[in-house]
Protein backbone atom coordinates (compact mmCIF):
# COMPACT_ATOMS: atom_id res chain seq x y z
CA UNK A 1 0.00 0.00 0.00
CA UNK A 2 1.29 3.72 -0.99
CA UNK A 3 -0.34 5.97 0.89
CA UNK A 4 0.10 10.04 0.14
CA UNK A 5 -0.15 12.48 2.57
CA UNK A 6 -1.29 16.24 0.94
CA UNK A 7 -2.27 19.42 1.98
CA UNK A 8 -3.39 22.30 -0.26
CA UNK A 9 -2.33 20.29 -2.95
CA UNK A 10 0.97 19.75 -2.03
CA UNK A 11 2.69 15.99 -1.42
CA UNK A 12 3.89 15.94 2.12
CA UNK A 13 4.94 12.53 2.17
CA UNK A 14 4.74 9.15 0.65
CA UNK A 15 4.52 6.29 2.99
CA UNK A 16 5.38 2.98 1.32
CA UNK A 17 4.21 0.21 3.83
CA UNK A 18 6.22 -3.08 4.29
CA UNK A 19 3.09 -5.27 2.45
CA UNK A 20 3.61 -3.56 -0.86
CA UNK A 21 4.68 -5.31 -3.83
CA UNK A 22 4.60 -5.10 -7.12
CA UNK A 23 6.99 -6.52 -9.98
CA UNK A 24 8.96 -4.60 -11.93
CA UNK A 25 10.24 -0.78 -11.27
CA UNK A 26 7.67 1.90 -9.50
CA UNK A 27 8.46 5.31 -8.87
CA UNK A 28 6.17 6.26 -6.27
CA UNK A 29 7.67 10.57 -6.74
CA UNK A 30 6.13 12.99 -9.11
CA UNK A 31 9.20 13.53 -11.54
CA UNK A 32 9.84 17.10 -10.42
CA UNK A 33 11.04 15.74 -6.93
CA UNK A 34 14.71 16.76 -6.26
CA UNK A 35 14.59 13.20 -4.22
CA UNK A 36 13.23 10.76 -6.36
CA UNK A 37 11.68 7.25 -4.51
CA UNK A 38 11.24 3.74 -6.36
CA UNK A 39 9.95 0.55 -4.85
CA UNK A 40 11.56 -2.35 -6.92
CA UNK A 41 10.81 -6.53 -7.34
CA UNK A 42 12.96 -8.50 -9.68
CA UNK A 43 12.80 -12.21 -10.31
CA UNK A 44 16.29 -13.93 -9.87
CA UNK A 45 18.27 -14.16 -12.78
CA UNK A 46 17.07 -10.30 -13.56
CA UNK A 47 19.79 -8.52 -15.16
CA UNK A 48 19.70 -4.80 -14.58
CA UNK A 49 22.58 -3.25 -17.13
CA UNK A 50 25.38 -2.21 -15.72
CA UNK A 51 25.62 2.09 -16.06
CA UNK A 52 27.10 4.97 -14.74
CA UNK A 53 25.39 8.39 -13.84
CA UNK A 54 26.02 11.33 -15.91
CA UNK A 55 26.69 14.57 -14.28
CA UNK A 56 23.97 16.60 -14.21
CA UNK A 57 23.79 19.75 -12.75
CA UNK A 58 20.44 20.47 -10.42
CA UNK A 59 19.36 23.06 -8.30
CA UNK A 60 17.94 21.83 -4.95
CA UNK A 61 15.71 24.36 -2.95
CA UNK A 62 14.33 22.15 0.15
CA UNK A 63 15.95 19.32 1.71
CA UNK A 64 14.12 15.70 1.08
CA UNK A 65 14.60 12.91 3.08
CA UNK A 66 13.96 9.83 3.08
CA UNK A 67 13.30 7.15 6.49
CA UNK A 68 13.67 3.43 6.17
CA UNK A 69 12.21 1.60 9.44
CA UNK A 70 14.14 -1.08 10.34
CA UNK A 71 12.70 -2.27 13.61
CA UNK A 72 9.75 -0.65 15.79
CA UNK A 73 7.45 1.80 15.80
CA UNK A 74 7.39 5.86 15.15
CA UNK A 75 4.80 7.97 14.75
CA UNK A 76 5.24 10.86 12.21
CA UNK A 77 3.46 14.33 12.70
CA UNK A 78 2.92 16.44 9.98
CA UNK A 79 2.83 20.40 9.96
CA UNK A 80 2.02 22.83 6.98
CA UNK A 81 4.42 25.19 6.35
CA UNK A 82 3.10 28.07 9.00
CA UNK A 83 3.82 25.66 11.92
CA UNK A 84 -0.13 23.77 12.00
CA UNK A 85 -0.32 20.50 13.06
CA UNK A 86 -2.37 18.49 9.79
CA UNK A 87 -1.82 14.60 11.32
CA UNK A 88 -0.02 11.54 12.47
CA UNK A 89 0.61 8.60 11.06
CA UNK A 90 2.59 5.44 12.88
CA UNK A 91 5.04 3.94 10.85
CA UNK A 92 6.18 0.26 11.49
CA UNK A 93 9.06 -2.11 10.77
CA UNK A 94 9.61 -1.91 6.94
CA UNK A 95 8.04 0.84 6.39
CA UNK A 96 9.42 3.65 4.15
CA UNK A 97 8.49 7.15 4.21
CA UNK A 98 9.87 9.98 1.87
CA UNK A 99 9.06 13.47 3.54
CA UNK A 100 8.68 15.95 0.48
CA UNK A 101 7.57 19.30 2.15
CA UNK A 102 5.53 20.99 5.33
CA UNK A 103 7.02 20.66 8.45
CA UNK A 104 7.61 16.91 10.51
CA UNK A 105 8.21 15.44 14.02
CA UNK A 106 8.33 12.30 15.11
CA UNK A 107 7.49 10.53 18.84
CA UNK A 108 9.15 6.74 18.97
CA UNK A 109 6.53 4.81 20.17
CA UNK A 110 8.67 1.50 20.13
CA UNK A 111 12.18 0.82 20.38
CA UNK A 112 13.23 1.95 16.35
CA UNK A 113 15.95 1.61 14.33
CA UNK A 114 16.36 3.36 11.29
CA UNK A 115 17.86 4.45 8.50
CA UNK A 116 17.81 7.83 6.91
CA UNK A 117 18.94 9.26 3.27
CA UNK A 118 18.93 13.32 2.26
CA UNK A 119 20.54 15.37 0.07
CA UNK A 120 23.65 16.85 1.01
CA UNK A 121 26.03 18.20 1.89
CA UNK A 122 24.41 18.67 5.26
CA UNK A 123 24.06 22.45 6.26
CA UNK A 124 23.65 21.90 9.81
CA UNK A 125 21.38 24.32 11.90
CA UNK A 126 20.85 26.00 8.45
CA UNK A 127 19.27 23.05 7.15
CA UNK A 128 15.88 23.13 9.45
CA UNK A 129 14.09 25.37 11.50
CA UNK A 130 12.56 23.81 14.66
CA UNK A 131 9.54 24.67 16.41
CA UNK A 132 7.15 24.27 19.05
CA UNK A 133 5.90 20.77 19.73
CA UNK A 134 1.94 20.36 18.80
CA UNK A 135 -0.03 17.44 18.27
CA UNK A 136 -3.20 16.79 18.93
CA UNK A 137 -3.97 13.48 20.92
Amino acid sequence: MIQQIINNNQVLAIIIRNEYSKDGVSFVTPDEFSQQLAYMKHQKGKIIDPHVHNPVKREVFFTKEVLFIKNGKLRTDFYDDDQNYLESHVLESGDTILLAKGGHGFEVLEDVEMIEVKQGPYAGDADKTRFEYKVNK
